[in-house]
């Protein structure tokens, strides 16, 4: 087993979910999905010597979650043939990334936000060196990550803060180059014991 889809195909296959979760994971307290808008992001894997995660900036002026770190990716379109068909229709709109180019791994566990979405990751790989064209009104910028950094569980800092009186938890990656945080965060935290085995980490 050579390439990196088969490798992580295979890791995905053969770590099952967690009976633990990452905050935002669809467990028992959530009663009733028809209420939640239903979205996917592509997470984007670079095929190279050191495997990178393509991630995009927010654009500063949208209404939701301006300036942050996320997935190409959003809300299923009654279009859309589930998640999958979303999340390729999306990075195509938002990073002109081509489908034909986008080679589908698997997709993992959906997180519900406190925002009301159930946002389904699709993990996929992508060659090395494509000519990206980011819309300007939805993505500031585009960045990569080496993929074993995001994957480390060293890197995955469990953080807390207090809005209105609550003390809400949430995961940050530690990478000096950019805020990955919240949403985007918990994602990779909880999909990353799935996934190291494919890049040789211990789990």
């Amino acid at each position: 087993m050579s390439s990196l889809a088969d490798r992580l195909r295979y890791s995905l296959a053969a770590h099952p979910e967690r009976d633990g979760h990452a905050p935002g994971w669809i467990g028992e307290q959530v009663q009733d999905l028809s209420s939640l808008s239903h979205a996917a992001v592509l997470v984007p894997i670079i095929d190279a010597p050191q495997p990178r995660v393509l991630m995009t900036v927010r654009d500063a002026g949208l209404r939701a979650h301006a300036g942050q770190v996320a997935f190409p990716g959003g809300r299923i379109d009654p279009n859309d043939e589930g998640p999958i068909a979303a999340a390729l229709r999306e990075a195509w709109e938002e990073v002109g990334l081509p489908p034909e180019q986008v080679e589908i791994v698997g997709t993992t566990r959906s997180h519900v936000t406190r925002t009301g979405y159930l946002i389904t990751p699709v993990i996929a790989v992508i060659p090395e060196g494509l000519e990206l064209r980011p819309h300007e009104a939805e993505v500031a910028g585009l960045f990569e990550v080496p993929l074993d950094i995001l994957l480390a569980e060293a890197s995955h800092l469990r953080k807390s803060t207090v809005f209105n009186g609550i003390e809400h938890h949430y995961y940050e990656i530690d990478w000096p180059h950019e805020r990955i945080w919240g949403v985007t965060a918990g994602l990779i935290v909880d999909f990353a014991p799935r996934l190291r085995a494919a890049i040789g980490s211990p789990s």
